[in-house]
């Protein structure tokens, strides 16, 4: 049984992350996959959320991820996303505005918005919300 495993996050424009981890946390398209040595071998959606994981010496590192693809297999995860944002790189007042925009957008039809639109956009203002507090409170 293995110890560790390796994780990979990608981003068309960079490398955000390769490096050894014993637990992550990874949102799916339905929602969060736990992750722990020996995983099964799997190929997911990429949801939009805060993705964390965890080194062997705990380190804990929080990145806010929006859609890709997730790909488990041989005791190495690969997520590839369309956007991320390690938690530290984050502005959290522009963010927390973003948010703000997103839910008046929803909530008044006189913006012209559409509410997809407006739903998607803040989900991912709070996915970097809760990426960049994780990376500033070192939580899980």
């Amino acid at each position: 049984m293995a110890d560790t495993f390796d994780i990979e996050i990608a981003t068309p424009e960079r490398l955000l992350a390769r490096e050894k981890a014993v637990r992550a946390q990874i949102p799916a398209k339905d929602g969060y996959i736990g992750m722990l040595p020996d995983h099964a071998s799997l190929l997911s959606e990429l949801g939009i959320g805060a993705l964390t994981y965890t080194t062997p010496e705990d380190h804990r590192f929080s990145i806010a991820v929006c859609g890709g693809f997730l790909e488990i297999h041989d005791n190495v995860v690969r997520v590839l996303t369309d956007v991320a944002e390690k938690g530290q790189e984050i502005d959290v007042t522009e963010a927390e505005k973003t948010l703000k925009h997103a839910q008046d957008a929803m909530i008044n039809p006189a913006l012209g918005v559409d509410i997809a639109s407006a739903l998607i956009a803040a989900r991912h203002a709070q996915a970097r919300i809760d990426a960049a507090r994780k990376a500033v409170n070192k939580e899980e």
